[in-house]
């Protein structure tokens, strides 16, 4: 048996306003879509390899069901694209040195017109810790920006993780 190589990933999500899910998107990936018709839109990305496309039925659009990233390879990468969605009014929030989902990660979160959350994030290495956020019964999705400040950040460090005063992932916010 032979394991499967793919060369594309593909996601399609429907959409409220094609318009603003188009401009939104158009300004976030940094390119205009490869495709628009009617009620249709295709973004195709080359780094990392994504089809995306969206339909728009506003009926269809479903909230909550968790969210969507890109990890970058290096912290200098993370640091340019933060740069230009800052630029260009996107960042909804911004983490830095967090623990969650047993990885320590630097990250920042956008939000497209439907409420899509988007999380692009730098790894730096596993973690023992993880959200206890995932065992709660009334969790519709781990690693979702939280409204609430949070309590406590985490420095990486060769020794071990040291807590520092900042704002970070504290259990059950929801982070990842």
């Amino acid at each position: 048996m032979t394991s499967a190589t793919f060369s594309r990933m593909h996601v399609s999500l429907y959409v409220t306003d094609l318009a603003k899910t188009v401009e939104f998107y158009t300004s976030f990936f940094g390119q205009e879509p490869d495709k628009v018709k009617p009620s249709y839109a295709k973004f195709m990305l080359s780094k990392p390899a994504l089809i995306i496309s969206f339909v728009e039925n506003p009926a269809r659009v479903q909230q909550n069901f968790g969210h969507l990233g890109f990890q970058v390879e290096t912290l200098n990468e993370l640091r340019k694209y933060l740069e230009d969605v800052k630029a260009k009014g996107l960042v909804n929030r911004e983490e830095i040195g967090t623990a969650c989902c047993y990885a320590v990660q630097d990250k920042f979160w956008v939000e497209d017109p439907d409420g899509v959350q988007w999380e692009v994030y730098y790894f730096h290495e596993d973690a023992a810790f993880n959200d206890p956020h995932f065992e709660e019964q009334d969790a519709s999705a781990c690693c979702m920006p939280s409204e609430q400040p949070q309590q406590q950040k985490l420095q990486l460090t060769n020794i071990s993780y040291m807590p520092v005063e900042s704002t970070s992932c504290t259990p059950g916010s929801g982070c990842c």
